[in-house]
């Protein structure tokens, strides 16, 4: 419980303190949106156009193995004490990801063409 009001605490915190110390004057450039260091061309709500989307894939890729690897390291550091049912539940997980992988092979997703 100390934990999670901690982690809340520090998260109000940042909030308030950038509300409080971060600029105020408010431009044209400042307002517009952020794609990739690129200024975003049409591609909004109600243009017509189709909105690329092969970034935020590759970053939801990176997320999802990023929790692989927030998932193993504790596995990894106690796999002396951990019962068998933890090695088979390990090899379940990483078929699981096997699978997203190989449908996201398929799919072009990692493609940059």
């Amino acid at each position: 419980m100390i934990m999670l009001l901690v982690a809340l605490g520090i998260g109000v915190l940042a909030v308030v303190a950038s509300a409080l110390l971060g600029p105020k004057k408010a431009t044209r450039t400042k307002l517009m949106a952020y794609e990739s260091g690129n200024d975003p061309e049409g591609g909004g709500v109600g243009t017509g156009q189709r909105f690329p989307v092969h970034f935020y894939l590759v970053a939801m890729l990176f997320i999802v193995f990023d929790i692989e690897t927030a998932f193993f390291y504790p596995l990894a550091a106690a796999y002396q004490k951990l019962v068998p049912f933890a090695f088979w539940e390990a090899v379940t997980f990483v078929g699981l990801l096997l699978v997203g992988y190989y449908y996201i092979l398929k799919k072009g997703v990692l493609e940059w063409t």
